[in-house]
């Protein structure tokens, strides 16, 4: 890693399905770079971190594409230095 290394920080809202909800949850959780932040019957609120912003649009269409899923949109993102973030 380099001090020009940026890391993408990006949040998302996940509609689901009700009856799918738990089962997305713990599909969401064993992914890398995801963490979920807020959760009600249909909706999931997640914030993803990855070396390249690519790879974040990369995830949201795997998840989208997840039985269940009605959508998962990206909210916002952000860039930073690794080196200013201690990474």
């Amino acid at each position: 890693m380099t001090a020009e290394d940026t890391i993408h920080i990006s949040s998302a809202v996940v509609s689901v399905l009700p009856e799918h909800r738990d089962a997305v949850l713990r599909a969401l959780a064993a992914l890398p770079g995801v963490e979920i932040h807020q959760r009600d019957a249909s909706k999931i609120v997640i914030v993803m971190e990855a070396a390249e912003s690519g790879i974040l649009g990369g995830r949201l269409a795997e998840i989208a594409s997840w039985q269940g899923v009605l959508s998962a949109n990206m909210v916002f993102e952000q860039v930073e230095r690794s080196a200013d973030i201690g990474d």
